[in-house]
């Protein structure tokens, strides 16, 4: 990031780097004389605390509990001396790049919104959950981009900066894919068994290239925005991600509903003319990138082995290991609502465009959820905000089940139909406060110099952690469900294609009728649940709270 005072430092830094891009050289691991950010106020201060300290510190620069509550103590008195200091209005220059954040991250919900919000809805009419299982494959290059983001890091042009360099092709190729995808989508989503395949494929390229597009903007915001402000970079991903997702999710499949259409006497929208749309959208984005001058001062030379070697130095850190392992497993407790509820509700007679509705009136909220999460999350305690929401977003899961489970018969009373907004609006909000917290936690420990490796680092595990359980999910759902094909009132034959809607159509052309004996949805989601609330007690909140108490400056492996 550049500063009027700032030059002699990034010169330091650079050259520091390269002559030891791991930052090992004597074993030293910390930088006592760094620079980081106060997310609580707008000031500039060191890293490590100001006092003194002679603090013992553990091998893995952890330290014991009674030092972490004196820690807990004296950080608020430092953060509010630091508030008096200087209280700046916004510049121009850091209101222009917050807009150009949120439209960055904007483009990358759009294919999200579609593999893993709005797809699955209209395949489900054609697929069984095992189906399914094949196409959540499309998500999973947004949970796997550390593979390659040292890449990223890495390799640029010079002439159009180091994170334009990925952004702009990626938008490019993104915008393309959708724009010759829209020409046959609708087609393929007729008989979307027979072109699964190709579905998936397509949809895991787009996800892929967003996900690379990712690695680059969440670098590029560590020194787009001033260090004062640099607490917006996770505001601008939490309002520019769920805007986008919800644009393809919940605005979507409300436009494409028929009934939708023609209670409001509007076109209905085809999942082709909405992909043209979302082109465009990346298309226009991409030309304004080519005005944006990228801060020079922000580049650092590093090898592609360097940033490998790196990254691998970050996970040896204790503590990043132990962050790593919350992310993988801190949101199996919500795996079979977020993969299976709302396709439930859907299946027991819930329309498609009532479901559409319930989420749009969820989407102010989700906003709102955003802005707030970015001012809860201010300060040395980023995680307290994504801790204090843990605990109602596992009371609204097991609500939801229940709600699934005392389902009424259609048509739905008012009451309960408000009563779906209710739950679907306090879950979403939970969750993005969640996302808030922990992306705020990420932007104040990561190191800008690898900061597209570090944010990435993080976001990967964080991802994979809400990934990797949903195709075990989806497939358990069908594993457990035991159904039959009842044919008058003599023959019963089980049929596990009875879980699906084509199957039902299939039995019905028989003359008989699809019974359910066994839903595996309520097995699945019981253990889930119970997973989920053993491991918050007795692993991700205590271990939350040590994470957050340790100070910025151990989390860094580079010198200055």
């Amino acid at each position: 990031m550049s500063h009027p005072d700032g030059s002699t430092q990034q010169t330091r830094r650079r050259q520091a780097y390269q002559d030891d891009p791991a930052g090992l050289a004597n074993g030293k691991n910390s930088r006592p004389d760094a620079l980081a950010t106060s997310l609580e106020s707008i000031s500039v201060r060191p890293r490590t605390p100001k006092t003194a300290r002679g603090r013992p510190w553990d091998e893995d620069g952890l330290m014991d509990d009674v030092e972490l509550s004196l820690l807990d103590k004296e950080e608020p008195r430092e953060a509010e001396a630091d508030v008096k200091d200087v209280k700046r209005p916004m510049s121009t220059r850091d209101r222009r790049a917050i807009i150009l954040l949120i439209i960055l991250y904007l483009i990358q919900g759009f294919p999200l919104g579609l593999a893993l919000g709005s797809l699955p809805f209209l395949l489900r009419e054609h697929l069984s959950y095992s189906q399914l299982a094949t196409f959540s494959l499309a998500s999973y290059p947004y949970s796997l981009k550390l593979f390659w983001s040292p890449i990223v890091d890495a390799v640029y042009t010079p002439a159009l900066g180091r994170r334009k360099s990925w952004i702009i092709p990626m938008q490019i190729l993104v915008g393309s894919i959708m724009t010759i995808l829209s020409f046959y989508a609708d087609e393929m989503m007729q008989n979307p068994a027979e072109y699964i395949n190709v579905l998936t494929a397509a949809f895991t390229t787009l996800v892929f290239l967003s996900a690379t597009q990712d690695i680059a903007v969440d670098g590029w915001a560590l020194t787009l925005l001033s260090e004062e402000n640099l607490s917006f970079a996770s505001t601008c991903q939490t309002i520019g991600l769920n805007t986008g997702y919800l644009l393809s999710y919940t605005v979507f499949l409300a436009l494409n509903s028929q009934a939708f259409a023609e209670k409001w006497g509007i076109p209905r929208l085809e999942l082709g003319r909405y992909l043209l749309f979302c082109s465009m959208i990346s298309f226009g984005t991409t030309i304004w990138l080519f005005f944006e001058k990228e801060d020079e001062d922000a580049d650092v030379d590093m090898s592609i082995k360097s940033v490998y070697k790196t990254m691998w130095t970050i996970c040896r850190l204790k503590h990043v290991r132990t962050l790593l392992a919350v992310h993988l497993f801190a949101k199996i407790a919500f795996q079979a609502h977020d993969a299976v509820t709302s396709l439930k509700m859907v299946e027991k007679g819930l329309g498609r465009e009532d479901m559409a509705v319930a989420v749009l009136i969820d989407f102010p909220f989700s906003i709102l959820g955003g802005l707030l999460a970015g001012r809860w999350s201010r300060g040395d305690k980023p995680l307290d905000a994504w801790i204090n929401s843990y605990w109602p977003r596992l009371i609204l899961t097991l609500a939801s089940t229940l709600t699934v489970y005392w389902f009424p018969t259609p048509p739905i009373s008012t009451a309960f139909f408000a009563l779906i907004i209710i739950e679907t609006v306090a879950a979403s909000f939970a969750s993005t406060i969640q996302f808030g917290g922990m992306a705020a936690f990420h932007t104040r420990v990561s190191d800008p110099i690898v900061g597209g490796t570090y944010m990435t680092l993080f976001a990967t595990f964080s991802n994979l952690g809400g990934t990797w359980p949903r195709y075990f999910v989806l497939k358990g759902v069908d594993f457990f469900s035991v159904a039959t094909c009842q044919i008058g009132d003599d023959i019963a034959v089980q049929a596990a294609e009875c879980v699906s809607e084509h199957g039902k159509a299939v039995c019905a052309q028989l003359g008989g009728k699809c019974v359910t004996e066994q839903d595996g949805y309520y097995t699945v989601s019981g253990i889930c649940l119970g997973l989920g609330l053993l491991s918050v007690v007795f692993f991700m909140i205590p271990t939350a709270r040590k994470l957050q108490a340790i100070p910025p400056s151990r989390w860094r492996v580079i010198s200055s």
